[in-house]
């Protein structure tokens, strides 16, 4: 029922429901398996809509514009719906097509949403819903706004463009506005079509891995952060070259956060003390992240582990295991208002990384990797050059500035050689 509510509202009540197929460790199975066909079965928009919608953002018919445009829809979203195409020209196209009432939809969906928290926050004094209505009236708008996407995906790619396994679709500026997006088709399997995947010989571990390489450079590196990274936004393929190598593709750029470099070192120094077990760094990093004597469970929240296996080294307990999936579900919901608390006072930018991190662990269970150690390792890397890269920066001098890097690159190469010996020993 609650589901068939969520179809019939459409727009941002799909989003809520990807979010919740997206928790599997977190909720019970009934709600993620039936949450989860959101991630490819929103409701789907009449293709002559959407036409609609094109001649009135290109004026030009879509005969005009396309040799073909396909009946059946790519995939379909909680605000769009994408089709593939060919132009006139020739070029192979996706097109990604707002829903025709989700502007206006969306706009009174934020109000309604802004009733339903005031009238919770009044019910129920101790929960604090405020922030998932700031969230909302803040990232909506934007991701409404095709162009806005459009040059997120080509900052994206620019940013990006050294990792050659990352790829994402180039923009056709010409026919691309607020409510139309014109993009290249890039072929390629959902990263948790693990059929698909095994018929094209890719392996689960070398996709959990990269996967897990991309995003940690986002987060503690760069510090531009694409939030949506749902099983449809993500494909996974072998490159057309003899060998055949991993391939990600990364779709839908509507939502990222922008982190600030207090923020973002903050949260480098969190994972440092995270993985090493310092407990007072973790304390401090947990305090100026505003979880004050909470922070035991903000550290919970952060690596969806236990405060025990926190405590015993989240990096020699790297894979969780059922016992302590279920406590940290009954723990959710033991704590709820401590939860709603935390939300409430945490900067905004870790509200959306929560979020990606809640969709990547997804991922990573529906794919069945294995190496996990090897999860905390990359990210401890990435770490490290953030924490280094600030270090140089305050150095007065050229000694100081290579004695920092020397620091750094000692530090790196040790977890390198750690990794050769895990590789060696498996």
């Amino acid at each position: 029922r609650l589901r068939a509510m969520c179809s019939s509202n459409g727009g941002l009540y799909i989003k809520v429901g990807q979010h919740i197929g997206a928790l599997e460790y977190l909720l019970p199975e009934e709600y993620v398996r039936t949450f989860k066909l959101f991630h490819s079965e929103a409701p789907e928009t009449p293709l002559w809509r959407l036409e609609a919608v094109v001649e009135e953002e290109l004026g030009r018919t879509v005969s005009e514009l396309f040799q073909s445009l396909s009946a059946e829809p790519l995939g379909v979203a909680s605000l769009a719906q994408c089709h593939r195409g060919v132009l006139r020209d020739g070029r192979e196209v996706a097109v990604k097509i707002q829903h025709p009432d989700v502007r206006r939809n969306g706009y009174s969906d934020m109000d309604i949403i802004d009733f339903l928290v005031a009238c919770v926050s009044w019910a129920f004094p101790s929960f604090h819903f405020q922030w998932l209505a700031e969230e909302v009236r803040k990232n909506l708008p934007l991701e409404l706004d095709f162009v806005h996407e459009a040059h997120n995906q080509e900052k994206f790619a620019s940013m990006f463009r050294h990792l050659k396994f990352v790829k994402t679709a180039q923009v056709h500026w010409d026919l691309t506005t607020k409510r139309v997006l014109m993009m290249e088709f890039c072929e390629g399997g959902k990263v948790n079509d693990v059929g698909y995947i095994r018929e094209n010989g890719i392996s689960v571990d070398e996709v959990s891995q990269k996967l897990g390489s991309l995003y940690s450079e986002m987060i503690f590196m760069r510090g531009f952060v694409h939030c949506d990274p749902h099983p449809g936004n993500i494909l996974v393929r072998t490159s057309p070259s003899a060998d055949r190598k991993l391939e990600i593709v990364l779709l839908d750029h509507g939502l990222y956060t922008q982190l600030n470099d207090d923020f973002r070192l903050t949260y480098c120094h969190l994972w440092q003390a995270l993985i090493y077990r310092d407990i007072d760094a973790v304390r401090k990093c947990c305090l100026q992240l505003n979880a004050g004597e909470l922070y035991p469970l903000l550290a919970c929240m952060v690596t969806a582990r236990t405060w025990d296996t926190i405590q015993e080294g989240i990096a020699q307990n790297s894979k969780r295991t059922r016992l302590e999936a279920k406590e940290i579900r009954m723990n959710a919901m033991r704590y709820l208002a401590e939860i709603s608390q935390l939300l409430n006072n945490m900067p905004r930018p870790l509200v959306l990384i929560l979020k990606t991190n809640d969709l990547l662990r997804s991922i990573e269970h529906t794919l069945g990797a294995r190496n996990h150690t090897h999860s905390y390792l990359t990210m401890s890397k990435c770490c490290l050059t953030a924490i280094g890269e600030q270090e140089v920066s305050g150095c007065g001098s050229w000694l100081d500035r290579m004695r920092c890097r020397a620091r750094t690159k000692l530090s790196i190469l040790m977890i390198q050689a750690y990794e050769l010996w895990l590789w060696v020993k498996g």
